[in-house]
């Protein structure tokens, strides 16, 4: 395989303006998922380390809350100039530390940090820092203050770029933990705001594990907002963390999304493409639509076209263009969805393609064979837990309130998917649904619009204004 563009500074962290050895010198190995390969050894920070970037990052703020929102703008834009010239090392970086093939890579995932940081842009061109309100009062949206970023390594990039640029533009300084599964990507992100000019304190990066670094910053006195992106679980612990401080918290957690498929859908391609979203990143998208609920009448045929699309996914070589899927991120994960997926065969689940093991052509890394349960209830595992690896499970149906009733029955609520042939129906399940987006027909929501869920899926949303709108507090002038 070809060798990734690392980041000269794989062994050091970012604050103050400068890279520095971590104090307690300490490294992670970052594994090569589709070769079980040592490819770097990246800095890992202890929390003398996160003392030290809070430090600088408290230092920064009176003078970049103050700034313009031009000066902000001018930022935000050399930094898309920089990250557009640089995308392709990024889309290395993450084929290599994540496994995503490079199609996904080049196509998708490095790219997502230029759409969101347009998007940023555009709707800081337009934020309403000072609103005079109705009564005559004065409402001001001011920086929160200094920010604690914690980043998943599903979406690298994308969450650092949907994190990253709103607080620029809210006037936040922060700290940034990207996750150490996948740090490469997020030192190249350092880099790009280093050579934009971000001014020293105002962006730091600490890279370092959850468990120590990030409860760390969850409790730091110093740290006044934490965003946070990964599991349910992480990120109830961060809120039960920062209750102390009342701190602020914004969370885009886990996803057990459904997909409706009534008769009079387009079922072609309706079902190719809830298999192929689901699929997509090797199924470790927390809003991959793994819950397909077919309408009884169809359901047959849906099984079939279902059966047909996951037997021709095909899993290869990440560093190979195509539309095959790569390896899960780590041997955790790994086991994680292999148990899962025998769960399903145990609770009674119809197995339709795929099932245990590694696929015959990649015993190699940890690749999954893409997998399709059947006649699934809404009591099993595979029905209710986030599997985070490609594996649909499909339901029957009979009625439309049926439907709406299955596809709210779980904990979670990020996405949602409905494919239909009645426009007035799909307003109507639509608004029904209980999740932060609604995927109508095929469409997917754009870079801008606000994205977030419902339930123990997260607080607060992310992207275009109301990302920015997160990371400021409200002040009224009453004069």
């Amino acid at each position: 395989m070809a060798a990734p563009t690392h980041s000269p500074h794989t062994g050091d962290i970012f604050t103050g303006g400068a890279w520095h050895p971590p104090l307690g010198r300490s490294v992670q190995r970052v594994i090569n998922p589709a070769t079980e390969e040592v490819i770097a050894e990246a800095a890992l920070g202890d929390t003398r380390d996160l003392d030290r970037a809070v430090a600088a990052a408290r230092a920064a703020l009176p003078d970049w809350s103050e700034t313009s929102r031009q000066t902000r703008l001018d930022l935000l834009r050399s930094v898309l100039d920089i990250y557009t010239r640089r995308i392709g090392d990024f889309a290395a970086a993450i084929t290599a530390e994540l496994g995503a093939p490079r199609s996904l890579s080049e196509g998708a995932q490095a790219p997502a940090g230029v759409g969101h940081l347009r998007a940023v842009i555009e709707a800081l061109e337009a934020f309403p820092f000072e609103t005079r309100l109705p009564n005559g009062d004065l409402m001001l949206r001011d920086p929160v203050g200094v920010c604690g970023l914690i980043t998943p390594w599903n979406w690298p990039i994308n969450q650092i770029a949907l994190k990253v640029a709103p607080a620029l533009a809210a006037g936040c300084t922060m700290v940034l933990k990207p996750s150490e599964l996948t740090p490469l990507s997020g030192l190249l992100y350092a880099e790009v705001l280093e050579e934009a000019g971000v001014p020293p304190g105002v962006f730091n990066l600490v890279n370092g594990t959850g468990p120590e670094i990030g409860a760390a910053m969850a409790t730091h006195p110093d740290i006044d907002m934490i965003s946070f992106t990964g599991s349910t679980r992480a990120g109830k612990a961060v809120l039960r963390a920062g209750a102390e401080t009342v701190k602020r918290a914004t969370l885009e957690l886990g996803g057990k999304s459904a997909n409706i498929i009534f008769a009079d859908a387009d079922l072609e391609t309706a079902v190719a493409s809830g298999v192929k979203t689901c699929f997509q990143n090797t199924g470790q998208s927390c809003d991959a639509p793994t819950r397909m609920l077919v309408e009884r009448s169809a359901y047959d045929r849906v099984v079939a076209l279902a059966a047909k699309a996951g037997s021709e996914a095909t899993v290869g070589d990440p560093e190979q263009p195509g539309p095959h899927i790569g390896p899960l991120v780590s041997d955790l994960q790994f086991t994680r969805v292999q148990e899962l997926i025998s769960a399903g065969i145990a609770e009674g689940a119809r197995l339709v393609t795929g099932g245990p093991g590694k696929p015959e052509t990649c015993q190699r890394g940890y690749f999954v064979r893409p997998t399709i349960f059947a006649d699934v209830t809404p009591d099993m595992r595979i029905a209710r837990e986030e599997i985070f690896g490609p594996v649909l499970v499909i339901l029957p149906f009979d009625t439309e309130a049926e439907a709406i009733a299955l596809a709210n029955d779980t904990p979670y609520g990020l996405a949602s998917y409905l494919s239909t042939g009645d426009p007035d129906r799909a307003m109507r399940v639509a608004r029904a649904m209980r999740a932060g987006t609604c995927n109508v027909n095929g469409a997917y929501f754009g870079a801008g619009s606000p994205f977030g869920g419902f339930k123990q899926s997260g607080l607060g949303r992310e992207g275009g204004a109301l990302g920015i709108e997160d990371f400021t507090e409200v002040k009224v002038l009453a004069i």
